[in-house]
């Protein structure tokens, strides 16, 4: 079983975007069950009205039906890191995770929870999601091979309770894509990783956007695959690529019998 991140350097445009894209997925190795989770904003990465020009009702449109023709054609779990998506009579839209089968099913999908909504010290400065996004309200798991995924973008990181529910409700994998500033990445982006990795037991997959954009925005990169003991299994640095690691499920099983952590936890 294989778990893989796709890291990108996308732009404003879908078109090109997939052109990336598509060439990462031609290189996989072709071993299956493979897993593979694709950044936030792989397909579009701009302004705001370019989100809301590109939205997509769920189970509709153009980018979908590409995702799920690239899962049907490789035989792959593809997670759609986050795309916008609309919602009925708003003039916010939803930032989107998509979990697709094999067979090119959508099998589930979750509305980013944390809007980054913060300062930073670098050349773009302010960051307002919720002037453009709206906020979903429910943490998600989707069953699959590699067990249960529980699914979160970007910001969610920071949130550790997220975690611990998509934990109890059974996840043994946990999906992290994301944009990730270069000045927070530098600074938080692996020992949040390898935090919720080892706190919750998970294998951790964690695709971050990697690169100067378009528009000026530096991602950190650091895509990378983290075993639930908190050890980094792969990761790349800067740039377009792809990271690869072997998932043993005997190892959170022999977690969850030598340190069963969820079973200690005492709320006060």
């Amino acid at each position: 079983m294989w778990l893989a991140a796709i890291q990108l350097v996308s732009g404003r445009h879908w078109q090109d975007n997939r052109e990336q894209i598509a060439a990462e997925l031609a290189a996989l190795p072709k071993e299956r069950p493979l897993l593979v989770l694709l950044p936030e904003n792989f397909a579009l990465f701009g302004e705001r009205q370019g989100y809301l020009d590109g939205a997509e009702t769920i189970g509709e449109g153009p980018i979908q039906q590409q995702l799920a023709e690239w899962a049907r054609d490789y035989g792959i779990w593809l997670v759609a890191g986050a795309v916008p998506t609309t919602i009925v009579g708003s003039d916010h839209i939803h930032t989107s995770s998509l979990v697709f089968d094999p067979s090119g099913e959508l099998r589930g999908h979750y509305h980013k929870i944390h809007l980054f909504d913060v300062d930073v010290a670098d050349n773009h400065g302010r960051y307002r999601e919720s002037e453009t996004f709206s906020p979903g309200e429910s943490p998600v798991v989707v069953d699959s091979p590699f067990g249960p995924l529980g699914l979160s973008i970007c910001y969610d990181l920071r949130f550790p309770e997220l975690y611990r529910q998509l934990a109890r409700a059974g996840a043994r994998v946990l999906l992290v894509p994301a944009a990730f500033t270069a000045v927070t990445g530098e600074a938080h982006w692996e020992p949040l990783l390898r935090a919720r990795a080892i706190e919750n037991q998970c294998y951790v997959v964690a695709a971050n956007q990697g690169g100067t954009h378009e528009t000026g925005r530096q991602t950190w990169g650091h895509s990378m695959v983290i075993d639930p003991w908190g050890r980094v299994l792969a990761s790349k640095e800067s740039g377009g690529g792809t990271v690869l690691a072997k998932m043993e499920p005997g190892l959170i099983d022999e977690l969850h019998r030598t340190m069963p952590v969820l079973q200690h936890t005492r709320l006060l």
